[in-house]
Parts: structure tokens; sequence; C-alpha cells
């Protein structure tokens, strides 16, 4: 059973990765025509899960962007995907460390009670 601190950097590992993929289709397609950049929201949902303690509602939301398109009706910017991309590849390193963290003390309380 996660407590609500696991629960919390789960969420948010699994909206980074959803993240991720995203970009990385972003990117694959910045030359296809008539493809729209798509972006993923999580933090809003997971800022509500995180005020009632309500996990199961979380949910992560895909939208276009809507930034202006090019001649050929495409939106990817290669410049914004790819700081998007460090940006989530560093938050997604963080919350890997926050979920070590949190096992490295768990760890060490077990240790302490046997």
């Amino acid at each position: 059973m996660l407590d609500p601190t696991m629960r919390t950097i789960q969420a948010s590992l699994d909206g980074l990765s959803a993240r991720q993929r995203l970009i990385a289709e972003n990117i694959a397609n910045a030359e296809t025509p008539g493809y729209l950049a798509a972006r993923v929201d999580f933090e809003s949902s997971l800022r509500e899960a995180i005020d009632t303690g309500n996990f199961a509602g979380l949910q992560m939301n895909t939208s276009n962007s809507l930034a202006a398109t090019g001649v050929n009706g495409n939106n990817v910017n290669l410049d914004e995907e790819q700081v998007s991309n460090i940006e989530t590849g560093l938050r997604f390193q963080m919350m890997t460390e926050a979920m070590n963290a949190k096992f490295h003390i768990l760890k060490v309380s077990m240790r302490r009670d046997s």
C-alpha cells in the first residue's frame, strides 16, 4: 500500500512519462504537414488529488498546441520541444530521486525496528 507521498511521486512519474512520449511524437512529426503538437497536463489533476487525498480520479489531459501553424499546417517548434524535453527529463530525474529517498527512509526505519 502506497502512502500519499509515494502515490504523488508515482503519479508525477506517470505524467512525466506521458509528456516525454508526446514530446518524442512532436519531434518525430516536426515536418509532417498538418500535424499539431500535443501537450499533456497532469499537474492540475495531481494538485486536486493531493488536496482531496483521492488519487483514483487522477487524469492526464492531452490537448493540441494553440501555437500558430506554418505554411504546411504544422505547429511543432523544435526549440520549444527540446527545452520541454530537457525540463521534463530533469523533473523525472528529481521524482526518481525522491522515490529512492523515500525507499531509503523506509529501509532505515525497518532496520531500527528489528
